[in-house]
């Protein structure tokens, strides 16, 4: 098998995103074969044994890549100081470790990606990938042109100025307005702070799609795996 950059294996073997792979081999965590990895190091998975803190990694570890319809009310952490409840314990029957990609705060709900396989979880995540994130959201009072135009053109929260979004009206009524909102960033409770910012209240919240993956018919607090062919939607694109 062709040697790959130990940072990749480390990925791969869902220990720990690139990033944090390199981290580990600047502060001399990795070795392979016994001896301390350096940047820029390669390995064969098949053949060469690597270490982080002296425990053995598994490189062939079976990747598994699941979508979970999170509940509201279940924090998007593999555990919690203060006791909430975990998407963990939905997914307790998963035979191996798997990590949230991405998050929804507990108040929200939809669709969420899990997942080992850190190169897959990088994929998606990543900001210069501009993977678009789909919510329904309902919001208080009704909705009114002005605020439309502010949410779609771009907003400045928390210091930082956001993509526009795509802002979709798909009812209205006298006292509330149910949107769909379509952006590709996805910040810390973005789409409440930007909600909140022009005067409205959520009332609801629900991720129903990343990227070409939809949420479907699966019922709140349930999760299956993907397919191949939904895996492949987020493959990386070769430059």
């Amino acid at each position: 098998m062709k040697k790959i950059r130990i940072q990749k294996i480390l990925s791969e073997s869902g220990v720990a995103s690139r990033r944090k792979a390199e981290e580990m081999i600047k502060n001399k965590m990795v070795c392979i074969n016994k001896k301390i990895a350096e940047i820029g190091d390669k390995a064969d998975p098949s053949e060469d044994k690597i270490f982080v803190n002296g425990r053995l990694i598994d490189c062939n570890v079976k990747k598994h890549y699941i979508m979970l319809h999170k509940p509201r009310g279940y924090v998007s952490t593999t555990k919690d100081e203060l006791g909430r409840k975990c998407v963990m314990h939905l997914v307790s029957d998963v035979p191996a470790k798997i990590y949230p990609v991405g998050r929804l705060d507990k108040d929200s709900e939809g669709l969420l990606l899990m997942t080992n396989d850190g190169e897959f979880l990088n994929s998606v995540i990543h900001p210069a990938n501009s993977i678009e994130k789909r919510y329904r959201v309902t919001v208080k009072p009704k909705v009114t042109e002005e605020q439309l135009v502010t949410l779609s053109s771009g907003m400045t929260i928390d210091g930082y100025k956001t993509e526009p979004a795509k802002i979709t009206v798909l009812k209205s009524a006298k006292d509330r307005t149910v949107l769909e909102i379509i952006i590709k960033e996805g910040r810390n409770r973005q789409i409440r702070k930007m909600c909140e910012q022009t005067g409205l209240s959520v009332a609801r919240l629900k991720r129903v799609g990343i990227g070409q993956l939809k949420l479907g018919m699966l019922a709140p607090g349930k999760w299956r795996n993907l397919s191949p062919q939904e895996i492949k939607l987020f493959a990386k694109k070769e430059k």
